[in-house]
């Protein structure tokens, strides 16, 4: 059994991102892509490959090893984990009321479909996002 689950890991791990696209229902992939290319092009620090968690395969991008960002595509919604939200109740303060459609959690904002999650606004709170230092940040919380 454990090497069944190697072998599917070692494939993911291979991953790329417009293979992950691909693999997702047709009417998500043009949406996940569009979310991507913000999230990239809104915090150029971050670098980004199909990886596991929770369970499942999504875009996860990272900021010096730790996890920043992720865009994942579940059965009933899709989701985009973003760290930076979770230790700043301001950009839930800002964000919740500019994208009602969304379901805002914690760490993370739920949604089905392009109408809740439009583009420009997921830009800005990429960008707003962008300067926060997750390493540092996490450094400096193991500290105190």
């Amino acid at each position: 059994m454990s090497l069944i689950n190697v072998n599917l890991n070692s494939q993911y791990d291979k991953m790329t991102t417009p293979e992950f696209l691909t693999s997702l229902p047709a009417d998500r992939q043009e949406l996940i892509n569009t979310l991507h290319e913000a999230i990239i092009a809104n915090d150029p620090k971050v670098t980004f490959a199909i990886k596991p968690m929770m369970g499942k395969e999504m875009i996860m991008y990272e900021e010096g090893g730790y996890m920043k960002y992720a865009l994942a595509s579940v059965k009933s919604h899709m989701s985009l984990h973003c760290l930076p939200i979770y230790m700043n109740t301001a950009f839930h303060t800002k964000y919740t009321p500019l994208l009602p459609a969304a379901k805002f959690q914690k760490g993370c904002i739920n949604f089905t479909g392009a109408a809740a999650m439009p583009v420009a606004i997921v830009a800005a709170l990429i960008a707003d996002c962008s300067p926060i230092n997750i390493p540092s940040m996490l450094e400096n919380r193991k500290k105190k």
